[in-house]
């Protein structure tokens, strides 16, 4: 029976989240792949916090939603937004050529495209967490931060890496797929615990429409998936079952 280590756990948390952590000696390729099945761990601890605020807190729907989310944005430092800004840069000023795209997504200034696309996803999901805290709908502060966080399991099994040397490729060269394939079907049942049968499959169904057509988008320009487009992904799944939670 292999050993249990708690080091894919921490390397998941260190990439994912600024929580502090234990810090690993000699760190390994193969710690980033058996990381990427902890991914939903993250989300569900993320998720566990964001409870906690919720329920510590007493304020106003709208002051709370400002709360938790810049308590989103922070406890991760910004990590997928910064992908969905880089994208959103490399999509309006690429015109449609793969090579063009992936050097302004590797850019550190942020164009217009950016600021646009962040800002627009943010007021989404401060409006649409305004209208769930209204309705006591506290189970999203736990599905969105763990669904999303099923995004990089899914891209990077189904979808070609276009980067060869960027830092997903360990994610995605040592990860196990028995065990990231366990995580998405628990995550799966954990869904139709939490929620009712019509709003699970909503929520459920309106995630996978939405990441196909992300897949869509990334396949037709960039013949494959980066570290960004996975980001970008992230956040706009996050704030998909937010929106589907809203309307079920």
């Amino acid at each position: 029976m292999p050993k249990f280590s708690l080091r894919p756990i921490i390397t998941a948390f260190m990439f994912l989240t600024r929580i502090p952590m234990p810090e690993l000696k000699d760190f390994q390729p193969q710690d980033s792949g058996r990381a990427l099945a902890y991914f939903p761990v993250v989300g569900l601890v993320i998720g566990l916090l964001m409870l906690l605020i919720a329920q510590l807190i007493a304020m106003s729907p709208l002051v709370l939603a400002a709360l938790l989310l810049t308590f989103w944005v922070f406890i991760t430092g910004g990590l997928h937004i910064d992908g969905l800004a880089d994208s959103a840069d490399g999509w309006l000023g690429g015109t449609r050529d793969k090579e063009r795209s992936l050097e302004i997504m590797k850019d550190p200034v942020c164009g217009s495209a950016a600021v646009m696309a962040v800002g627009c996803l943010l007021i989404i999901k401060f409006a649409a967490l305004t209208s769930l805290l209204e309705q006591a709908q506290l189970s999203a502060l736990l599905l969105a931060p763990i669904i999303g966080r099923c995004v990089p399991l899914i891209l990077f099994l189904s979808t070609p890496y276009v980067r060869k040397d960027g830092l997903a490729q360990h994610f995605i060269s040592y990860s196990s797929k028995p065990a990231i394939y366990a995580v998405l079907l628990t995550v799966l049942l954990l869904c139709f615990v939490i929620l009712s049968l019509p709003t699970a499959l909503i929520v459920l169904s309106s995630c996978a429409l939405i990441l196909l057509g992300l897949r869509y988008l990334m396949m037709d320009r960039l013949q494959g998936n980066t570290g960004d487009t996975t980001g970008a992904a992230v956040e706009i799944i996050e704030a998909t079952v937010l929106i589907a939670l809203c309307i079920s």
